[in-house]
């Protein structure tokens, strides 16, 4: 290298966006440039509003430090042993931001571009979560970007006066500014894949399903795609209950002058004792979150399922799968494990499960299973593993190339209690053996062999499938069902969750209403 080249590889980089000048920082061989705005702040007169233009900057910005997350619910992290003492109030309003990572910061490089939105019940999280090391951008050769997007009441509350589903318009919205802008970071924005898990997953199916997201990802990979959509009035009743925890209406008029902070406690509250609406909001009133999306018919005119199976998104090639025992962690996290009785597993299935009487259904389909284990089961097919098989099965009937796995590798941590539970899949893909919630997974401090194998080859497969399409099993049908099963020894198999598909194969799952 020459005594140029190494200057300029030294140097601070900068690049010009549509906004304004950012200088970052470089980091392992990597370009960093953190807490971009893609949006202008949403408060003030621009609160429960869809996202509005960035206002441009003169001079060069700063992006050295990720932007803070929109208010949330921290009772979720605490729940999962992740987080102690009071949630911490925001320390900023500057939420819709997003960072990038680029091996070669340089219009000529167009390299693959993968996105990443986080997940969290949509009420946690950001795209700060395990990305500090970026392991994914420096092995793929590609450009990766997270980012941050409203969450909880502010992102996905029904209010009227208020567009719906306001945090999937941000993501549009960041997806808006990679089109425009990545290419000066070295990315090629028409080899966009939009990637993420549980929340995150399920918006990049529901993503597929919008029209205002047409062209502007060319793949997907939907881990864990969560299933629950609601509809608008079941969406505005759950509103009602957390605005009169404040003595308010769910209007933009009386909200806005709630603090946010405040208003996401709120919905922490309610979330407390939601099972008294039990009679009113169904599943929602004993599920972990009542923030997911809500089928209005226009910003989200139908669900993926019904949109995909239709032919929308057939252009975009896809990657769905989920974990084996994805509610395993939940179970955990609640302190019942081992603590599942007959009268226990009977609620549950009535609550969650297929039909007028899936406690028969589960009890004749799995005869010799415990209790503890049909309560696990049906909650993970609900929430996980029947919604991921069916968007699947929905874009390979619409016209569109899919490929299906299933993670069912058991996670070391916690003395091998946990299974291949939920989230397993996120420190796997991007190689995090550091964060806490790695290490309650994985074990630690050092991860062993078989731990980093399966971790490189899903990395790998992930980076295959952003560079090519291919992510090196065959693709999914709605015939044979070919699933690539990740394990200490990898197979590819028909879809092993048989029994369970079958069991759900005539519930059509549709938004949940408001019952009467």
């Amino acid at each position: 290298m020459t005594a140029d080249a190494t200057q300029r590889s030294n140097a601070e980089p900068e690049i010009r966006t549509t906004a304004g000048t950012v200088r970052g920082r470089w980091e392992s061989r990597l370009a960093a440039f953190l807490g971009i705005p893609y949006a202008a702040p949403p408060v003030g007169a621009a609160r429960f509003a869809a996202p509005q233009p960035v206002s441009p900057w003169d001079g060069v910005r700063d992006a050295v430090a990720f932007g803070p997350p929109a208010p949330q619910d921290f009772a979720g992290f605490r729940n999962l042993g992740l987080g102690e003492g009071s949630p911490p109030r925001s320390t900023g309003d500057d939420w819709l931001t997003l960072n990038v990572w680029t091996p070669a910061p340089d219009r000529v490089a167009h390299l693959p571009v993968m996105v990443w939105i986080h997940g969290g019940a949509y009420k946690m999280g950001s795209g700060a979560d395990l990305l500090a090391n970026a392991r994914i951008a420096r092995e793929g050769n590609l450009v990766l970007v997270s980012l941050n997007y409203r969450l909880g009441v502010e992102g996905f509350a029904a209010i009227e006066g208020a567009p719906p589903n306001r945090g999937l318009l941000d993501q549009i919205a960041a997806l808006e500014w990679v089109r425009d802008n990545i290419a000066a970071f070295g990315g090629d924005p028409d080899r966009v894949t939009v990637f993420g898990v549980s929340a995150g997953g399920s918006s990049v199916g529901t993503l597929m399903a919008m029209p205002a997201a047409a062209g502007l990802f060319r793949r997907a990979i939907a881990q864990s795609f969560g299933g629950p959509f609601l509809s608008p009035e079941l969406a505005t009743d759950i509103t009602t209950a957390i605005a009169g925890r404040r003595g308010r209406r769910p209007t933009v008029a009386d909200l806005s002058t709630l603090d946010p902070d405040d208003l996401a406690l709120a919905g922490e509250e309610t979330a407390a004792t939601q099972r008294q609406y039990l009679d009113r909001w169904g599943p929602m009133a004993a599920h972990l979150t009542f923030f997911v999306p809500n089928v209005d018919g226009d910003v989200l005119p139908a669900t993926p399922y019904q949109a995909l199976a239709a032919g929308v998104g057939r252009d975009v090639e896809l990657i769905a799968g989920h974990n084996r025992d994805e509610y395993r962690l939940f179970l955990f996290a609640s302190g019942k494990l081992g603590a599942i009785d007959d009268r226990e597993a009977a609620r549950v299935l009535g609550v969650f499960g297929p039909g007028t009487d899936a406690d028969k259904a589960y009890r004749a389909a799995f005869p010799d299973a415990t209790a503890e284990q049909l309560w696990e089961w049906v909650q993970s097919d609900w929430l996980f593993r029947m919604p991921t098989l069916r968007l699947a099965q929905a874009h390979a009937d619409g016209g569109g190339r899919t490929h299906f796995y299933e993670l069912a590798w058991p996670a070391p941590g916690a003395g091998g209690l946990l299974g291949a539970c939920h989230g397993l899949d996120q420190p796997l893909v991007f190689g995090d053996f550091e964060s806490r919630f790695a290490r309650m997974l994985l074990g630690g401090p050092t991860p062993s062999v078989e731990t980093v194998e399966l971790s490189a080859r899903m990395r790998a497969a992930w980076i295959s499938f952003a560079t090519t399409g291919d992510p090196g099993w065959p693709a999914f049908d709605t015939d044979h069902r070919l699933t690539q099963v990740f394990d200490a020894r990898p197979t590819v198999t028909a879809y092993p969750e048989e029994s369970s598909r079958q069991l759900w194969e005539r519930d059509v799952l549709a938004p949940l209403p408001l019952l009467p």
